[in-house]
């Protein structure tokens, strides 16, 4: 209390010193501008020169804050047109998803005028435009998407090769993706693209020149590259026999691509029938024999026992002596048994080629040695079990015939 009736009492000293000041020490001032003068005392001109400041001060406050506001009520336009954009493009690709292409197309470009990243909006729209067989507009997106991002050349590129080979535009889609192959360290996808359309133009030699690189980047898983590189070199080799056939009468061509591929590759054993199947039906007898040997000495292949019945030697019966060699170590082998009834027969041992076809038709019964054992038997006058034997092999043949009634034989033809 005391404090309070102390300050009081100072104040009140105070404000009388004051006034106290202000009438014995008036002072002056004049501020003239023109034919404008002003005239005043000078404490009145230092309350109207506070007045002046704080005046000046909040207006520039109040400026200051209008001019906030403003851009306040810019940021927040510019966030709802945003955000209004990023539902489109939601909406978009859930109609793209579900097969709606043209709302899903139209919603995508509406999006993509406010969208930060309208690359993704442009690339979208372009497939929807392809799926509604609009090429042209196809193409107008994906230059919009392009001009979009400067760094989005490959993504283009590849999304444009994707659409043409769906288009099966091969020849097209290889332009197109030789363009970007500069960049297949970092975007293999281009080679995956561009092995599609070598396959698509069935360009052989293109695809063997590729498949190093497909290995390097491991863009196909290796039983896809493995497929794929068997279906490359079955169709160069069986392109040297026809390389072969227009040229000579030898198999050169044959043996150097064969030559040409990886020893892996070379080993395989369906890779391996292949050569010594193409090689019969060149001619080429005496390279099949050689192959033939060689590949069994490593690993017994029946496949390719069978395929030595054809092998057409000068001497039979050393070939014959030959296959009887293997039948020690593989007796019951049905395909090598077929192969020694035919080259017994090729030496006319006819009863051992009876004996031949028949522990191979025991041993499985399959068409091809049903025919031939039919084969022998019609020409060994037993037409009766020559029919039988030609007919179970064609039933066998034909699997799939459906269940008929059938007329039952009648007494005398019983």
């Amino acid at each position: 209390m005391r404090k309070l009736l102390l300050l009081a009492l100072l104040a009140l000293l105070l404000g009388v010193a004051v006034v106290a000041l202000i009438e014995n020490h008036p002072g002056y001032v004049l501020i003239a501008y023109g034919n404008y003068t002003v005239e005043t005392s000078l404490w009145v001109g230092i309350v109207l020169l506070v007045l002046s400041t704080l005046a000046l001060y909040a207006g520039f406050a109040l400026l200051r804050k209008l001019f906030r506001g403003q851009k306040s009520l810019s940021g927040w336009l510019g966030q709802r047109k945003t955000r209004q954009a990023s539902r489109l493009t939601h909406r978009g690709l859930i109609n793209f998803i579900e097969g709606n292409w043209e709302p899903a197309r139209r919603q995508l470009l509406r999006g993509a005028e406010h969208s930060e990243v309208p690359l993704l909006n442009y690339l979208i729209a372009a497939r929807a435009s392809f799926q509604l067989g609009e090429h042209d507009r196809m193409r107008e997106y994906l230059g919009a998407a392009e001009k979009s991002d400067s760094e989005a050349g490959i993504a283009v590129e590849l999304t444009q090769a994707e659409l043409k080979l769906r288009g099966n535009q091969h020849e097209q889609a290889v332009a197109t993706l030789e363009r970007a192959r500069r960049n297949a360290g970092k975007h293999p996808h281009v080679l995956k693209l561009l092995s599609s359309a070598y396959l698509g133009l069935e360009d052989w030699e293109s695809l063997l020149k590729l498949l190093p690189e497909l290995r390097k980047y491991h863009v196909l898983a290796e039983a896809e590259l493995l497929q794929l590189e068997r279906q490359v070199y079955t169709q160069l080799l069986q392109a040297s026999v026809a390389e072969d056939a227009a040229g000579s009468d030898d198999s050169s061509h044959l043996h150097q691509r064969w030559q040409s591929m990886p020893r892996s590759l070379r080993q395989d054993s369906a890779m391996l029938q292949l050569y010594v199947g193409l090689l019969i039906r060149e001619g080429d007898h005496a390279a099949a024999d050689k192959a033939i040997q060689r590949a069994l000495k490593q690993d017994w292949n029946s496949e390719l026992a069978r395929l030595y019945g054809y092998v057409e030697l000068d001497d039979p019966g050393r070939q014959l002596a030959q296959a009887e060699t293997w039948l020690a170590a593989y007796p019951r082998d049905p395909q090598l048994l077929l192969s020694l009834g035919r080259l017994a027969c090729r030496h006319q041992l006819w009863g051992k080629a009876r004996n031949y076809f028949e522990a191979s038709y025991k041993q499985r019964r399959s068409p091809e040695v049903c025919a031939e054992l039919g084969r022998l038997l019609a020409a060994l006058g037993e037409e009766k079990a020559s029919a039988a034997a030609f007919r179970e092999g064609l039933l066998l043949r034909e699997k799939s015939l459906p269940q008929l009634p059938l007329p039952e034989r009648s007494a005398e033809h019983g």
